[in-house]
């Protein structure tokens, strides 16, 4: 039976060999458990009066989740799935809510005062009883009778992106 030679490992003894194989073993292994991920699965959670404030969870996923009462206030939630999410009584206050998908959403009672929601999906999301002071609804989708709805309610500057909330929903 022919035997492969490796010349450049034979020259280490096997001690270096089993050294450097725990030490790349190591580095994986932090690598793949310790640090943590930019985007966390909270999908179908149950999370009522978490608190989350100032967080970045940027492309994090809240599909069917329960935040009734949770804090998000001031976190980057850029991208974040929030498909069919209960957000009753939610705290967004200064939430980067760019692009993120809001779709279905139960969101009474939410606080979105200075807000943004730029590009952010609100098809079929119930808005009862939100406060949206100085939120910036720039491209959003949502449906016309809710439009028409937060109109009636809408006032304020954003800070962030100096819009007035009402331009931003091309209030009449």
């Amino acid at each position: 039976m022919n035997s492969i030679k490796y010349p450049l490992l034979s020259s280490f003894s096997p001690i270096v060999l089993g050294l450097f194989t725990f030490l790349l073993a190591g580095v994986l292994a932090i690598n793949l458990f310790v640090l943590p991920a930019s985007a966390i699965d909270y999908n179908n959670r149950t999370l009522i009066e978490e608190d989350f404030s100032s967080q970045d969870l940027t492309k994090s996923s809240f599909d069917h989740a329960n935040l009734r009462g949770s804090d998000l206030s001031n976190t980057n939630s850029r991208g974040v799935r929030f498909f069919s999410a209960n957000l009753d009584s939610v705290n967004f206050e200064g939430a980067d809510l760019s692009y993120s998908d809001l779709e279905s959403a139960r969101m009474t009672r939410v606080n979105l005062t200075n807000a943004v929601l730029e590009g952010a999906f609100l098809t079929n999301a119930k808005l009862d009883r939100a406060i949206v002071d100085g939120a910036d609804f720039t491209d959003v989708i949502l449906r016309s009778d809710v439009n028409a709805m937060l109109c009636e309610i809408a006032k304020g500057t954003n800070p962030t992106t100096g819009r007035d909330t009402r331009d931003t929903l091309y209030c009449p």
